[in-house]
């Protein structure tokens, strides 16, 4: 048995993933992704950075990040790991300890000021953060089929939340993993899901049940798998709005 299985038993998570994956499913029928998905891509992706920047504290919209209106180096490394994010997502369940050096990398690479001993990509923790860790790798390099993509993705959030590997920047790479569990495990290959504007949207209880899952009772656990089955619906939603911009600005470009 998986064993993250037991989860699934917990009041109202399994309800709450699986509504998840019906809003997914619902949005991947949306015209906007019928004769391709690039531009709706495209767009996710910038809306999806300037959500996880917001979610740190930088205020930087989509027309900024679009028009490359910024010099701060926390705001390029975000846009460097989502423009990465495509090329990473086969490698995700093959080496995730890679992976998560790289995201760290990406994010970081152009920091000011770090300190003699940061090194970009070196995990930083005691031997409980590195079991943790270890722990977490396991899990994503031998996955069952009994467990759903979604609730891989919010434990690779949660326990990166969690265990802070890294001086700075967990934040980013949690989000940015996330994703990739959601793609290689086929719920979103395409990375277009808007899952960070999903926890923008609910951002007080994103933070609250970030903390719960910390504390590792079935509470907290709960608390937090049901957060990442909304934040999916919402960011599923997100998606389903930008789809709907994107065919009214070609039906008026058309006219």
């Amino acid at each position: 048995m998986d064993p993250l299985a037991p989860l699934l038993e917990l009041s109202e998570v399994a309800d709450a993933l699986e509504n998840a994956r019906a809003n997914v499913d619902r949005m991947l029928w949306h015209e906007a992704l019928r004769g391709g998905d690039e531009l709706v891509a495209a767009e996710v992706a910038l809306h999806s950075a300037s959500a996880t920047l917001a979610l740190d504290g930088y205020d930087c919209d989509v027309e900024r990040l679009r028009d490359r209106d910024f010099d701060d180096p926390a705001v390029s490394g975000v846009l460097r790991v989502t423009e990465a994010l495509p090329g990473l997502a086969p490698m995700w369940p093959v080496s995730p300890r890679y992976v998560l050096a790289k995201l760290h990398t990406l994010a970081t690479k152009e920091f000011p000021d770090a300190g003699v001993d940061f090194e970009p990509g070196r995990i930083e923790v005691d031997d409980n953060g590195m079991d943790r860790i270890n722990a977490l790798c396991a899990l994503v390099t031998n996955p069952t089929k009994e467990i759903p993509a979604a609730m891989a993705a919010a434990v690779v959030h949660g326990e990166l939340l969690a265990v802070r590997p890294f001086p700075v920047a967990n934040n980013v790479v949690a989000r940015a993993a996330a994703r990739l569990a959601l793609a290689s495990k086929g719920l979103d290959p395409k990375l277009l899901i808007t899952v960070d504007a999903g926890h923008l949207e609910r951002a007080p209880e994103y933070v609250g049940a970030q903390r719960a899952w910390s504390t590792g009772t079935p509470d907290g656990v709960r608390s937090w798998l049901k957060h990442y089955g909304k934040a999916l619906t919402a960011g599923a939603g997100e998606t389903l709005q930008i789809c709907t911009e994107l065919v009214k600005d070609a039906g008026e470009a058309s006219a």
